[in-house]
């Protein structure tokens, strides 16, 4: 079990990711729940895990599933009662495992009372929480857009002004230049560390720094005071796990972020290697095969980047983003051999592993028509796109790739009814595939997915090099195979991934010829040729 009270204990955890809407269904509302998390901590605690981060859990119109905050301080009715959230983490604690909650700073909804006073006037107190600016009915301040399309203004009558808002109209964006706001914020982050909650997770952190009249969104010139000021104001009155969502970061910015001294935060979600795979300059939704070699540069980069000076954080699926083994892997015959192979090459590396729920089975992508899709981002974009003359069928392949809606189906449990996550039909419809691919039968199948991911796991508390290493990429040029050794002084470790359907040439390196195998996704290592999908990690003593 890990030393909370030890600084950095972080280093050497691995954090799953809940949904709680998608989790489990206790009430029988389809709609996952609070209770249903705590059903499943057994389940949680058998897979190896140190920490859950939940999606957020708060009071919430849910227009953007949850991001959208009317009370900070309130739990969602849907999800449970503070009641049920106290005896989550308790119950959590018992079992060794942190609860790491999800905070939105950049944005509230506007059902947020704040927002309901701001609106009144400009003279109430509140209107400067938010971002304003003067302006026409037909005259926007500029002509910046939303993430999720449309103008990133919206006009507000009672008081002849637009706010701004970054996402949908009901997420008007916090002006963190105020003072007040900063306080409020750091209050309410206060009480959930009363609360007992031992991390957090900081929704789109790099944008709270906007300045609109510079069309500036992200990574503005006050980003990092803010960050330094939230940090001293909160995390550092005890040893919280702190992981900030920087779309923007680069090697630069993220040493910032996760310097050793603490000043802001333990690791930050950067996504560059999540672009990898789209045309270049343009949105996610236009598709490109993805090339191994540059996959293998970015992650080169970064490890090597960060060493002795930063941290990673290790993830390759999360609730923005479609089901990795049908994106980079084989989600048909090899399914099982590819997520294991992707879970080896990202937990080999030098960072905190961040599990998706559902990642630990290798569940896949769905396919739904367009009118069973609940992402507010899928469907706006499925209608621009239509509406300016793309070929519907053409729109929907890169939805059916794309979509966030691929991580949000409901977890399988078993090949019971709605895959064991509900007595009713679901929000959102099961993936087809649960009747082979649930929890249940890879809980009894000592080959599966499952636990291959708790052997991952185990690893990384066994042997130290997991998270001291150092990295040195091998093979860089080729496009079948992820090649790389990890080492420190006195030990080595080799970590070779196929990356094909087809058999590789491969001849380990004179170091590890004789080295022991830790893991392997097929019952034996094979020595020259590896096998669709196969991935190995050998580990060897050095000399003295």
């Amino acid at each position: 079990m890990l030393d909370r009270t030890k600084p950095n204990w972080w280093k050497s955890a691995v954090i799953y990711q809940v949904y709680p809407k998608s989790f489990q269904d206790t009430n029988g509302d389809g709609v996952g729940d609070l209770p249903g998390v705590i059903q499943r901590l057994d389940y949680l605690k058998e897979l190896g895990v140190d920490g859950i981060w939940l999606s957020p859990i708060y009071a919430s119109p849910q227009v953007d599933n949850g991001y959208d905050i009317s009370d900070y301080q309130a739990i969602y009715p849907v999800f449970g009662t503070m009641e049920n959230f106290e005896e989550l983490v308790k119950e959590a604690k018992a079992r060794g495992i942190s609860i790491i909650l999800d905070l939105v700073l950049n944005h509230t909804s506007d059902q947020h009372r704040w927002f309901w006073e701001a609106k009144k006037s400009r003279e109430n107190p509140y209107h400067d929480y938010y971002v304003w600016r003067d302006g026409t009915p037909d005259c926007p301040p500029n002509d910046m857009m939303s993430g999720f399309g449309g103008s990133a203004w919206e006009y507000v009558p009672e008081v002849g002004q637009y706010y701004f808002h970054q996402f949908a109209p009901e997420q008007p964006d916090l002006n963190w230049d105020n003072p007040k706001v900063r306080r409020e914020l750091y209050d309410m982050i206060l009480f959930w560390m009363d609360k007992g909650v031992e991390g957090f997770r900081l929704d789109v952190i790099d944008q709270i720094a906007k300045e609109p009249d510079a069309k500036i969104t992200a990574n503005g010139p006050k980003l990092h005071d803010y960050l330094r000021e939230l940090s001293r104001e909160t995390f550092q009155k005890g040893y919280y796990v702190t992981v900030g969502e920087a779309w923007g970061a680069d090697l630069e910015r993220a040493r910032l972020y996760s310097a050793p001294d603490g000043s802001e935060l333990s690791m930050v979600f950067q996504f560059e290697h999540m672009g990898l795979d789209q045309q270049p300059g343009k949105e996610k939704w236009d598709l490109a095969p993805l090339s191994l070699t540059k996959l293998k540069a970015c992650m080169e980069r970064w490890q090597k980047g960060l060493h002795g000076c930063g941290w990673n954080s290790l993830f390759l699926d999360n609730h923005d983003l479609p089901r990795i083994v049908s994106r980079w892997g084989n989600d048909g015959e090899y399914r099982a051999e590819s997520a294991k192979m992707l879970a080896t090459m990202i937990h080999g590396m030098q960072g905190t592993p961040y599990i998706y729920q559902g990642e630990e089975l290798g569940m896949t992508n769905i396919k739904l028509p367009i009118e069973e899709h609940e992402d507010l981002e899928t469907i706006n974009m499925y209608h621009e796109r239509v509406a300016e003359g793309y070929d519907p069928e053409d729109v929907m392949r890169s939805i059916d790739a794309r979509s966030r809606d691929n991580a949000r189906t409901p977890m399988q449990w078993s090949d019971g009814e709605y895959a064991g996550f509900s007595a009713v039909k679901p929000w959102m419809p099961v993936n087809p595939n649960y009747l082979t691919v649930n929890a249940e039968a890879q809980q009894k199948d000592p080959q599966s997915v499952f636990h291959y991911y708790r052997r991952l796991i185990a690893l990384r508390k066994e042997y130290p090099i997991f998270v001291e290493g150092d990295f040195c990429l091998l093979e860089a040029e080729s496009e079948q195979l992820m090649v790389y050794t990890r080492n420190t002084d006195d030990a080595s470790l080799l970590v070779v991934c196929n990356f094909t359907g087809e058999p590789q040439n491969f001849a380990r390196p004179a170091d590890f010829q004789t080295a022991e195998c830790l893991l392997c996704n097929y019952e034996t290592p094979s020595a020259d040729t590896l096998r669709p999908y196969e991935a190995q990690i050998f580990y060897c003593q050095k000399k003295a």
